[in-house]
């Protein structure tokens, strides 16, 4: 059996061990830099990773984001002997939501307010660790979180809370070009994880609640030059005033009053929001890329932002090369629940709506559907199931409040979803967080937070989660299982016939992928609110998460990157 290594806090790695039922001896790694190479990240290696069982080069396995890891070494058969291999702690204590990157035996991972760490993917032992030095002001939604790194040429690349891009040697940890993405002054910061692409570093932004302009931002991996923008608001962002959502409910809008506000207020598009909160899929064949914007601003208060609102609570595709739009569509127009698209775009081939396989875009909402859309003109095929409880939808917000479900936070959040091709199933981990909405009208506060009201959880009622699995090509749910606590963070399935999540709770599951038997379990001590990754280094495969909680649902910080292996 491997030890655990860890970096600090031994009696918090003995606990683990205790919780997990465990006894494994525990040895000490140097926090001293060892500094060592990197293989080149080719583009080709990039192109291929859907089919590496080596490495995981992408926030979400591949340029299409099905996070399905195509090693096998671990499956439904031995899971249940799947041990620590070793615990590494960062200096930051609070919400983990990093994907690792493991590159060739080295893994990337960062940490709140924007530490990046090298470490020996096989022992944990930690090669470089970069802190990035903030700026004077920071404003940022939903904590101080980092999503991860992309990989590119000998560079690791990361945005940070001040709304930079940093390029970092991959051997040295050191910075070798910054670029300024947007004025954190006015409310943007950078949360998610780049993705990189033919030379390009693509980066969006979050900041929905903050009166800012959405957009998404192809960048010049060599230089940093910025080579295009596409704003995810267009000038005329008043759409076709519509008035029943994607599944075809009655939003009850008013629109004689929208058009009375239109033509007095204007177009509100230079503030209506419209954040990327998470990576755009790359579509190699078609140069094209798709993302998702979120939630109008202010959330929930539409009286002072008529129209639909384009192209908020949006699927988005645009050229690679060039930034231009090429279609989209609305899943909830003018949107006063902030029940934003957040959770990345999938690419896999569906069947159309006369059985023919075409291909397909998938996309979770906070509304529990699993929508799947034509890649060619982004058309809506189906909707799923909802995977999560409906009602009184869609109330409008009132100043005491109104009760609807889904709350504010999901059904599907920002969490990534996974696609397993092979079974035909999409997986999703989801929220039930019941919610009253209260509006209350306040002019732009200029890079201040501008919710408009207000959303408040529901104490005396029931909270929860799920995993569901649910058939992309018929939308059916196909099983489904519910957790302790509203789910957060997201899941990765494997060749091995297994799907992993974590828990708000601290347990991190694996799942059998056909039926959703949960197979193993492991106490991580803090909330596992982060997605997973999967590795192979001198033929041991490894599932590796982060354990440190989840700002968002106040659940348990920590600091822990936790990788697991077969006992010996």
């Amino acid at each position: 059996m491997q030890k655990i290594m860890r970096r600090q806090g031994s009696a918090l790695v003995a606990s683990l061990c205790g919780i997990a039922m465990m006894s494994l001896a525990a040895t000490n790694v140097s926090a001293e830099t060892l500094y060592g190479n990197m293989s080149t990240v080719t583009q080709d290696m990039l192109s291929r990773a859907a089919g590496d069982a080596n490495n995981f080069l992408h926030t979400n396995g591949n340029y299409s984001q099905t996070r399905y890891y195509p090693a096998s070494q671990i499956n439904t058969s031995n899971v249940k002997n799947l041990r620590p291999a070793w615990i590494f702690q960062t200096e930051i204590v609070e919400s983990q939501e990093t994907t690792p990157i493991v590159v060739d035996g080295t893994m990337y991972i960062t940490t709140s307010f924007n530490h990046v760490y090298a470490l020996n993917a096989a022992t944990g032992e930690q090669i470089w660790h970069y802190k990035h030095k903030m700026g004077p002001i920071t404003t940022y939604c939903c904590g101080p979180n980092n999503r991860g790194v992309a990989v590119s040429g000998d560079k690791v690349f990361m945005g940070t809370l001040d709304s930079k891009l940093l390029a970092i040697d991959a051997k040295s940890g050191k910075v070798v070009w910054e670029q300024k993405i947007a004025e954190p002054e006015l409310g943007y910061s950078e949360t998610m994880a780049p993705t990189a692409v033919n030379g390009k570093i693509l980066i969006g932004t979050n900041g929905g609640e903050y009166g800012i302009r959405g957009f998404v931002k192809a960048y010049d991996e060599e230089s940093g030059k910025l080579l295009w923008t596409f704003h995810t608001t267009p000038e005329d962002s008043t759409g076709v005033w519509a008035t029943h959502d994607a599944t075809g409910r009655d939003m009850l809008r008013d629109i004689a009053a929208e058009k009375a506000a239109l033509k007095k207020l204007g177009d509100p598009y230079k503030t209506v929001g419209g954040g990327v909160w998470q990576n755009p899929a790359v579509d190699l064949a078609t140069n094209r890329i798709f993302f998702v914007a979120g939630n109008p601003s202010p959330d929930l208060d539409g009286s002072i932002r008529p129209g639909d609102n384009l192209y908020t609570n949006s699927l988005i595709s645009v050229d690679l090369d060039t930034g231009k739009y090429v279609c989209h569509f609305q899943y909830i127009a003018h949107d006063v629940w902030d029940l934003d698209a957040v959770s990345p775009p999938i690419l896999v081939d569906v069947k159309d709506k006369n059985g023919k396989m075409v291909p397909g875009v998938l996309h979770g909402g906070k509304t529990g559907h699993v929508y799947v859309h034509n890649r060619k003109d982004c058309s809506l095929i189906r909707f799923s199931e909802a995977m999560v409880p409906q009602e009184n939808m869609w109330v409008l917000p009132t100043k005491d409040g109104k009760r609807m479900l889904p709350g504010a936070n999901g059904g599907v959040e920002w969490s990534p979803m996974t696609v397993d091709a092979g079974l035909g199933l999409v997986y999703a981990i989801n929220l039930h967080q019941p919610m009253t909405y209260h509006v209350e009208s306040t002019p732009y506060p200029g890079g201040k937070l501008w919710l408009g009201g207000a959303f408040k959880v529901i104490a005396s009622e029931e909270q929860w989660g799920n995993v569901s699995a649910v058939d992309y090509n018929t939308g059916k749910i196909r099983w489904k299982v519910k957790t302790q606590q509203p789910m957060i963070g997201g899941i990765m399935a494997t060749a091995g016939g297994l799907t992993f999540a974590g828990e708000g709770n601290g347990l991190f599951k694996a799942y059998d992928s056909a039926t959703g038997n949960v197979l193993w379990k492991f106490q991580a001590g803090a909330g596992v609110n982060a997605p997973p990754s999967s590795y192979t280094v001198d033929g041991k495969q490894y599932i590796v998460v982060g354990a440190g909680g989840n700002v968002q649902l106040n659940y348990k910080r920590g600091n822990n990157i936790i990788a697991f292996s077969l006992g010996d």
